[in-house]
């Protein structure tokens, strides 16, 4: 997998596969395609039977299938050779996500005259208008578990409304603590030094710890809610146990990694 070496690109993007529909899946590749900008779209097919590998045939699509299942970090940090140096930016990208092409160039903007920005995000919002807040705080463990359990969220409202930003506006740039990772418009740069993620955790989690690694770097991630996007959002750890049991196991290496609080 990789672009050819004597090319520049403006942006390069990930987007890691595994159950997606592909009507939405679709809709997200040609939201990137439709930017008119020197690019590549690396598609990391984590299907054991590599379902998605004649499905997408455009000349900015690079098709990678490992015929089995990597896990989100893993199969995110399999371009960064490939990327590494051949693009200015980085797309990390989820498979049911649709924007505007003039809100990822003006992200691009943005990030370029932000200093020490090595990442920037929209305003999400599920396809109902309603605001998904995708930027946040740290978490901390309570609230990790009050927003797991609908009992507990009566008892510990304001632990979540502090997570969630509710004590801001939310209608201006700022510099967010962490942002999640459905999709993350970085510096190539800096992704790259950043190794990209930790890829201990298989699912889950990924998206915080990547953003406690650009503090440590002095780095920092801007919300940017002049630009919006639409996320469907699954929720898949709150209606599968399999994946609950995901969930959980990354929250614990996270808070053994970076602490308790």
């Amino acid at each position: 997998m990789g672009v050819n070496k004597r090319e520049s690109l403006d942006i390069t993007a990930c987007i890691v596969l595994h159950n997606e529909g592909l009507e939405e899946l679709t809709k997200t590749i040609n939201c990137f395609l439709s930017v008119s900008l020197k690019k590549k779209l690396f598609l990391v097919d984590n299907t054991p039977d590599k379902r998605f590998e004649k499905v997408f045939n455009h000349a900015d699509i690079v098709y990678a299938g490992s015929g089995k299942n990597l896990g989100f970090g893993l199969g995110h940090n399999s371009v960064l050779k490939s990327i590494q140096g051949f693009s200015k930016f980085h797309l990390v990208l989820n498979p049911d996500v649709v924007f505007k092409s003039s809100a990822l160039l003006n992200l691009i903007l943005e990030l370029e005259r932000t200093k020490d920005a090595a990442m920037i995000a929209p305003k999400v919002s599920f396809p109902s208008g309603v605001h998904q807040f995708s930027c946040r705080r740290y978490p901390s463990i309570t609230e990790l578990f009050a927003r797991r359990f609908p009992f507990l969220k009566s008892l510990f409202k304001a632990t979540i409304f502090k997570g969630i930003y509710g004590d801001k506006m939310l209608t201006e740039p700022f510099f967010a603590e962490y942002i999640t990772g459905c999709f993350q418009l970085y510096k190539t740069e800096d992704f790259v030094n950043l190794k990209g993620f930790d890829e201990r955790y298989f699912l889950y989690m990924e998206d915080v710890d990547i953003c406690k690694k650009m503090d440590v770097l002095g780095k920092k991630k801007v919300y940017f809610p002049q630009e919006e996007i639409t996320h469907v959002l699954k929720r898949g750890s709150s209606k599968n146990f399999k994946l609950f049991l995901w969930h959980t196991s990354s929250a614990v290496k996270y808070f053994l990694k970076w602490g308790f609080r």
